[in-house]
This record gives structure tokens, C-alpha cells and sequence, in this order.
């Protein structure tokens, strides 16, 4: 896709609406928090409709607007904040409720089965993944209210050292066993550094962190509170894996899903550690940057 393209003052403004949510959430979640509380209840179901805005500037900018798209984006929203505050009423000590996991799973599925992606131009259809993840947050953490989540990316050292420390106990199981399979093929050269840290940022950012708010601060979270840690943390971890089913292929990838299950027992251990969402981020961001640079 053409720069200039990206860089058109509609798509600049969509991309700044879909990160507000997420960052918001993530640097001063106390506020966010407490924003919905304050709300009507009628407008606290309603006002994630405005997420619908980022679509149309886009879509606007790109001629394939479409009104049944709209329609969807501001309503998909709304019923998710309409589960959540129900649910809020019926499970008030957050033991976990079926309509939590009804929302997972749909969630899940249109991500992973791309439900969505035909509404947005080839190059940006990551941004309605981006939407549905600030639906959910605004769902979970401003209305459902659910603790333990752990999405709060003002880092500390032992966010790092956690992340760190699980990838180097999952880097020997897993580059042994991938180069086994022929999944995974050493390249001998070296990026530049700031190609690098580029790749890392964006993994960390648009792929990490929505994964892991997903599959740990989420999931595992809420299946912790139904059959324990260890049970939760094995689901999730296969969970993970088998979301990866289709990637790289249009058939089953059993490769991928093994090592990608294997990778969820100790991105969830990063995030049980200490119960935060950055540090599973660090450990997920750093396998998937290393893969992508030196074993793909």
C-alpha cells in the first residue's frame, strides 16, 4: 500500500481512535476503570458505539464504505457491553459467567477466522481486530469489572525479567524441536539493530499485547476461577495453539499449533507469575521477533 495512502488525514485520525482505548486502559487504568461506573446505565451500554467511527473514516477514505458494515461495528460493541453488564448483575463475585465465555469464543472466532476482514482495505484489516480488542477491553474492564486482568503496560524491570526468564526456558524446548520438524530454518545473517527493535515494537504492540489481554489477563483469568491454575493455564495454553491452526496455510497446521501450545504454557506462567499482561507480552513479543528474524 502507498505511503501516502496510510498517511491520509482519515486513516491517521481512525489509527489514533483505535489505539486511544487500548492505551488508554493500559497507562491510567484506574481511570479508565471508573469511567463507566459514573455513566446512565443506558449510556454505558451505548457509548462504545462510537467505535464504529475508525471504520468509516477508513472505509470513507478508500471508497468501500458500506452501511451494513457501520451498522455492525456500532452495534457489535453495544451487545458486548450489554453481556458484560449482565453478567456484572449475575455473577457479582466474578466466579466466572457463561456469557463471559460465550463473548470469548465469538471474539475468538472472528478473529481467527477472519469474519471481519472484508470491510477494510487490504493492509489495514489488523485495525478491526484492534476494534474488536477495545470493545472487549471497554466490556471486561470498565463494565464487567473483572480483577486480576492485569493489563497495565507502565512497565517495571521485573516485567522483563519475568518475560525474559520464561523465553529462555522455552527457547530450549522449542528451536530444537521446531528445526526438528523443518517448522523452523536458521538464517545466518543479522538484521540492523533498529530493524530489530522496529520488529519487536510492532509485535508488542499489535500482536503480543492483544494476544495475551486475550488468552491470559482474559481466559486464563476466568478459567483459573472455574478449575483451577494449573487446568486453566494447560486450556489456554492448547487454546492458544489451536488458534494458529490455519496460519501460513489454508489447511491444519499441526506443527505450528504444537509449538504455539507449547509457547502458551509459558507465556501463561509469565503472566501468572505476577499477574501482568506486559510481562507474558515480553515473553510472546520476544519468541515471535526471534522467529521472524533468525528461524523462519
Amino acid at each position: 500500500m502507498p505511503l501516502h495512502t496510510i498517511l491520509r488525514p482519515e486513516v491517521i485520525a481512525a489509527a489514533l481512535l483505535v489505539l486511544l482505548p487500548m492505551l488508554a486502559a493500559a497507562f491510567f487504568p484506574e481511570r479508565f476503570a471508573s469511567l463507566a461506573p459514573r455513566l446512565p446505565r443506558i449510556a454505558r451500554i451505548t457509548a462504545p458505539a462510537l467505535l464504529c467511527l475508525p471504520y468509516a473514516l477508513t472505509a470513507s477514505a478508500f471508497g468501500i464504505f458500506r452501511w451494513g458494515w457501520l451498522a455492525l461495528y456500532a452495534l457489535l460493541p453495544v451487545t458486548i457491553a450489554l453481556l458484560m453488564d449482565q453478567a456484572a448483575v449475575a455473577d457479582p463475585d466474578l466466579h466466572g459467567n457463561w456469557r463471559d465465555f460465550v463473548l470469548l469464543a465469538g471474539l475468538g472466532l472472528a478473529v481467527d477466522l477472519r469474519w471481519l476482514e472484508p470491510a477494510w482495505p487490504q493492509g489495514l484489516t489488523s485495525a478491526g481486530k484492534m476494534l474488536l480488542l477495545d470493545a472487549g477491553i471497554y466490556g471486561f474492564l470498565a463494565v464487567r469489572k473483572l480483577d486480576g486482568v492485569g493489563f497495565d503496560l507502565r512497565l517495571r524491570l521485573r516485567d522483563a525479567a519475568t518475560g525474559l526468564r520464561e523465553f529462555a526456558l522455552y527457547a530450549p524446548i522449542a528451536i530444537p524441536l521446531g528445526l526438528a520438524l523443518g517448522f523452523l530454518h536458521l538464517h545466518a545473517g543479522w538484521p540492523a539493530p533498529l530493524r530489530a527493535a522496529g520488529a519487536f515494537l510492532f509485535t508488542f504492540v499489535f500482536i503480543a499485547i492483544p494476544e495475551e489481554l486475550f488468552f491470559r489477563g482474559w481466559l486464563q483469568n476466568l478459567l483459573e476461577r472455574r478449575i483451577g491454575r494449573t487446568p486453566a493455564l494447560l486450556v489456554s495454553a492448547v487454546l492458544f495453539g489451536l488458534a494458529h491452526w490455519n496460519k501460513r496455510t489454508t489447511a491444519f497446521n499441526g506443527q505450528y499449533v504444537l509449538l504455539a501450545a507449547l509457547a502458551g504454557i509459558f507465556y501463561g506462567r509469565a503472566w501468572r507469575a505476577r499477574r501482568r499482561v506486559g510481562a507474558s507480552a515480553i515473553t510472546h513479543a520476544t519468541v515471535d521477533t526471534l522467529w521472524s528474524l533468525w528461524l523462519r
